[in-house]
């Protein structure tokens, strides 16, 4: 197993944790303000969670694609990592914004 695929995995899982808390954040001030923004925010933020839920649940979960995934090139790990660490930073400063 790559470390770049376990990379995925706790990418994935802190995505969720800090989704959770900016769609409960955007889904409040939704409530409200009742403007289009905040209900995109909420919206933004409820599907990029269903996402990366979907995807670890992809990655780690299921038995069979799991091992699929494991069993590809570790360039492939490599390009996932990078781009759940990405994701990562951007859902990191979107949470540092929010809650500033």
């Amino acid at each position: 197993m790559s470390l770049w695929l376990q990379v995925v995995w706790v990418a994935a899982a802190v995505n969720i944790v800090l989704l959770l808390g900016l769609s409960y954040v955007w889904g409040r001030n939704y409530s409200r303000f009742r403007s289009k923004h905040t209900l995109g925010l909420a919206a933004f933020g409820v599907v990029l969670l269903a996402e990366n839920a979907l995807a670890l649940y992809l990655f780690y979960f299921h038995a069979d694609l799991s091992a699929w995934i494991a069993a590809q090139a570790p360039i492939a790990h490599l390009a996932m990592g990078g781009l759940r660490l990405l994701e990562l930073v951007a859902i990191a400063f979107l949470t540092w914004v929010t809650w500033d």
